[in-house]
């Protein structure tokens, strides 16, 4: 049986990627803006406030929870790249998510930052050497990070959360 949770799979937290799995990683994530915004296309506020899945958060929700949780993976990214092997701070992304303006907010701003961030972030990325990619963060309960690890898990996260929308779509019939 398909589990809405993950309609793409679990992420892998030991992956390492080769030059070619970095560029599909870094096409991916600057997908991810446009992969979002198609999957809410025509949506109304009814559906909006929907949840993808018993329990889950509503599409709107999950809308606002990408640019939030991309903006942290772009400062760690940032952090990694100019700093020793920096602590990284995490965040209680579903005390986040229910948050006012992550449960009532128009989606348009979300969509808008998520585009202008990726901007930066692909520019920022594909400007990286393999050694960069070699850096590390060091994550509180995993510890050191590769940029590598953490550029597929953003890849993987924006795939992950368009498939929970586009999953609640086909099970709803929303064309």
């Amino acid at each position: 049986m398909h589990d809405p949770s993950y309609p793409i799979g679990k992420f892998d937290p030991s992956i390492r990627l080769d030059e070619a799995g970095r560029r599909q990683a870094m096409d991916d994530l600057a997908a991810t803006p446009a992969r979002l915004r198609a999957a809410v296309l025509g949506l109304d506020d009814q559906q909006l406030d929907t949840p993808y899945r018993e329990g889950g958060w509503t599409v709107r929700q999950v809308v606002h929870h990408v640019p939030d949780s991309h903006l942290n993976g772009y400062l760690r990214f940032k952090l990694g790249l100019t700093e020793g092997s920096p602590e990284i701070k995490l965040y209680q992304q579903s005390l986040w998510a229910e948050l006012p303006e992550a449960r009532t907010a128009p989606i348009a701003v979300s969509l808008a930052l998520l585009e202008a961030l990726h901007e930066r972030w692909d520019r920022s990325l594909r400007a990286m050497s393999a050694a960069d990619f070699e850096r590390t963060v060091m994550h509180p309960e995993r510890g050191p990070v590769p940029l590598d690890n953490l550029l597929a898990l953003y890849s993987w996260h924006g795939r992950h959360h368009v498939g929970h929308i586009n999953g609640l779509r086909e099970r709803m019939g929303w064309a």
